[in-house]
């Protein structure tokens, strides 16, 4: 059976997402940045909440967890990071799964946001929910981890079938694009440019993207090819070297 995904906006910038497995009704919230937007969407709906999936640690992605909880009775599952500033009911890490009814999500390890980040892939269903490790052409701030470790994550998400649908969680997309142009002259992030563009101006969402996608325009997933003018020695030296750039980025 299929799943069904509702995303909505929350916050300043971020996505919610809530996922229904269609055979049982059972729902999950893929992170949780602001109940009362969750309550509301959830009450919209008609779904309860039995399980609150957080990728990492970050007050913008477990802010609604205890309310949430309260409310609905939802089991927060999240990796061990959690637990420094919110209670957990269940750990979760890599080569882990987690039942939503009959909807398996195989956890992931995508560390390098944050240290203990994870993203959880539904492989029946062909996506994957990646919190704030890759975003439509762009990836997250290096806050906690390594060039080595990040790379090493994002590739994991590369070797996922080029159909995947990838729900990141903010719509970053604009300021990506500018990077992006500013690294990259491929012929296919030129192609894509002026859909993205106008989906921006029209105040459309930018998400879902897909792994293809990004493989073919993501400049942190081609940053091989992109550093090689600078010297990196390897694929992960590349990344961090790109990373650098888009830290100090002022188009």
């Amino acid at each position: 059976m299929p799943i069904a995904i509702h995303q909505f906006r929350c916050l300043s910038d971020n996505y919610g997402f809530l996922v229904r497995d269609e055979a049982s009704g059972e729902v999950a919230a893929i992170d949780a940045p602001n109940a009362d937007a969750y309550a509301r969407e959830l009450d919209a709906l008609g779904w309860g909440l039995d399980l609150i999936l957080n990728t990492h640690w970050h007050a913008d992605h477990i802010g609604g967890n205890a309310a949430l909880k309260a409310r609905y009775g939802a089991e927060i599952v999240a990796p061990a990071e959690v637990a420094r500033i919110a209670p957990i009911d269940r750990q979760v890490a890599h080569g882990d799964s987690v039942e939503l009814g009959l909807t398996r999500f195989a956890v992931i390890d995508t560390g390098g946001h944050t240290g203990g980040h994870i993203s959880y892939y539904d492989a029946a269903d062909a996506v994957v929910f990646v919190g704030d490790t890759l975003f439509t052409l762009g990836c997250g701030r290096m806050f906690e981890g390594t060039p080595i470790q990040f790379w090493s994550s994002l590739a994991r998400l590369a070797d996922l079938p080029a159909e995947t649908r990838l729900f990141c969680a903010h719509e970053y997309t604009a300021a990506n694009l500018r990077f992006a142009l500013s690294v990259d002259d491929g012929e296919a992030l030129k192609r894509r440019a002026p859909a993205l563009e106008a989906r921006i101006a029209a105040g459309e969402p930018t998400v879902p993207t897909t792994i293809g996608e990004e493989a073919a325009t993501n400049p942190f997933l081609r940053a091989p090819l992109l550093a090689i003018a600078a010297g990196a020695g390897d694929a992960a030296e590349a990344f961090g070297i790109v990373r650098a750039a888009k830290d100090s980025f002022k188009g």
